[in-house]
């Protein structure tokens, strides 16, 4: 790679950015696409970025929790309805993507139950010994890649599901080239699928124009998405990449003027407003971003989405103090639901608090669990746990805390 093209393009905090956009409306698929993507730019250029990469990992750990725990919904509602095949490779693929204990025993659980099911209904049925006509049609896809197809798919809505399946093979084989990242590839399978299906509204002029936005092509991503919107109007992820176009174009007015003009049903949704709160961000207005989630939540009550676009606008304006208190706000949000909390929302406090030179249990405690609960990250974990047993005096634990740093720093 030539030094010009490595340092060229998008930063690994850039990446970062559309990661968090992506996730913060369910794109789970496409944001960990995003963060490894940050994080490859991240090893070709800063390297020794240590905090950096580890922020991208946790978020490509929790991409991947909320993968997991889509792909289990989906199974459960195709187990539900008698699919058991289905099912299965949903829950041996939410097996494959979740490190949460808890989560995984659930799948073990599940996996053992439709197993027995699977079992129940073959032996429901007579063997066939016709062999004449026993000749198979070879599958025209890999058994495996059709596997993942169907898996990607399985995010989806459900409204959404029928017409992604059914679009042909070169979308299919685009689809999956663009969720493992093969821009390229993706665009050239794409393109062929837009010529078997030209109409606007097609979900596949969406995917198309994804590919071409991840490839610099802005005026054909914008082409394609202003016609899908026109077909679409009620489709979010429209202008979700379509607003990307104009912040990376910096015309924050015409990204304001499209989101003025939503539909009326979309106008209060979640989403729209983390649109328009993303658009002062962008524009640097951190102000004007702060003040507009604030409102949000005076109006229409707690969440969590917003508050966490309000604590990344603090972070910006280095008012970390009020940043702080927005992840504790979320924490105890999720604690007092009994909802599972993040744990990159538990880093982010743990860390401000850390940085602020909060060297106490709670602090302490925090990474200790998290150590648990994210073990690629546990030798930081540690080193930090051993600096606050060290200020509280405990020299004893703060010996064992590095020991253990160290031990794991060098695997």
């Amino acid at each position: 790679m030539s030094i010009l093209k490595l340092f060229s393009g998008k930063t690994p905090e850039e990446y970062e950015q559309k990661g968090d956009e992506l996730f913060s409306v369910d794109l789970w698929g496409k944001a960990k696409v995003e963060y490894e993507r940050a994080l490859d730019k991240l090893e070709k250029i800063t390297p020794r970025n240590y905090e950096l990469k580890t922020r991208l990992q946790e978020k490509i750990l929790q991409v991947k929790e909320a993968l997991a725990l889509g792909h289990k919904q989906n199974a459960d509602d195709l187990m539900e309805s008698g699919f058991f095949d289905d099912a299965r490779e949903l829950y041996v693929l939410a097996q494959e993507l979740s490190a949460d204990s808890m989560l995984k025993s659930d799948l073990k659980m599940r996996l053992e139950e439709l197993d027995f099911q699977l079992d129940k209904t073959l032996e429901q049925k007579l063997p066939d010994f016709d062999f004449e006509n026993s000749e198979t049609e070879e599958a025209e896809f890999p058994e495996q890649d059709d596997e993942y197809f169907r898996a990607l798919c399985g995010t989806l809505p459900k409204d959404i599901q029928k017409d992604y399946l059914n679009y042909g093979n070169n979308f299919k084989n685009g689809y999956m080239a663009l969720n493992r990242g093969d821009f390229e590839m993706a665009a050239g399978y794409l393109s062929r699928a837009v010529e078997e299906d030209p109409s606007a509204g097609s979900y596949i002029s969406l995917e198309l124009a994804t590919a071409y936005l991840n490839l610099g092509k802005h005026s054909e991503a914008q082409q394609l998405l202003e016609a899908f919107i026109e077909s679409r109007p009620q489709a979010l992820p429209g202008y979700q990449l379509l607003c990307e176009i104009f912040w990376e174009k910096k015309a924050f007015d015409q990204a304001e003027a499209l989101l003025a003009a939503v539909p009326e049903e979309l106008t209060e949704s979640v989403a729209v407003y983390l649109l328009k709160g993303e658009t002062h961000h962008h524009a640097g207005n951190f102000g004007g971003a702060k003040g507009f989630y604030r409102n949000f939540l005076a109006t229409y009550g707690w969440n969590e989405l917003v508050a966490r676009a309000l604590a990344k606008t603090h972070e910006a304006m280095n008012e970390l103090a009020n940043a702080r208190n927005v992840y504790r706000e979320i924490m105890d949000q999720c604690s007092s639901c009994h909802a599972r909390l993040d744990p990159l929302i538990k880093q982010r406090y743990a860390d401000l608090c850390f940085d602020s030179g909060m060297y106490n249990t709670e602090i302490l405690e925090l990474y200790l669990s998290l150590a648990q609960e994210i073990p690629t990250n546990a030798a930081d974990y540690f080193e930090k746990a051993s600096r606050i047993c060290s200020a509280q005096g405990n020299a004893g634990e703060a010996r064992r805390f590095r020991a253990i740093a160290e031990k794991l720093a060098s695997q």
